[in-house]
């Protein structure tokens, strides 16, 4: 990871970063077909998470917005900086305050189904029409039969 990048916590109840976060998910929606979600959906979750960010000369460029129990709402790095080992570390950061991490990804989004399974997640079950455009999603989780803190401590020496 370049020494450029800078970490970032924004708090839950702040906007801090949220109009870069939605551009960056919109880019990412127009580009690949996911990331779907309606505007005031977005930023009600992003503001009610707490988001771990990761922003390379005062440029977001990844981030990831987290309930209290652990499920990652939202998941994005932008697509120039892919390959950099950030969504990886934004993972790692959120395993550092949970016991387990969960998460939904789309049946067809192969992109996001290889990186959670290079991380150790477990598909738990299908939801049909789990998304508003009528989608399919999977149900996803890393840390309940080993400690998560080994799986995190495994992913970052690959």
């Amino acid at each position: 990871m370049s020494v450029n990048i800078d970490s970032r916590v924004v708090a839950p109840g702040s906007d801090d970063y949220v109009d870069e976060a939605w551009r960056l998910k919109e880019e990412i929606s127009r580009q690949e077909g996911v990331l779907k979600q309606r505007h005031d959906f977005f930023t009600d979750a992003y503001r009610r998470s707490k988001v771990h960010c990761y922003v390379r000369d005062e440029e977001l460029i990844g981030f990831a917005a987290v309930r209290r129990d652990g499920y990652i709402l939202f998941l994005a790095v932008a697509p120039e900086c892919r390959g950099e080992g950030i969504g990886k570390r934004l993972v790692a950061r959120v395993a550092e305050d949970h016991d387990s991490i969960t998460c939904h990804a789309r049946t067809s989004n192969e992109n996001a189904l290889q990186f959670y399974e290079h991380l150790g997640f477990e598909i738990n079950r299908r939801i049909d029409d789990y998304y508003e455009d009528g989608g399919d999603a999977y149900y996803l989780k890393l840390g309940s039969d080993v400690g998560i803190a080994d799986k995190i401590s495994e992913l970052m020496r690959r």
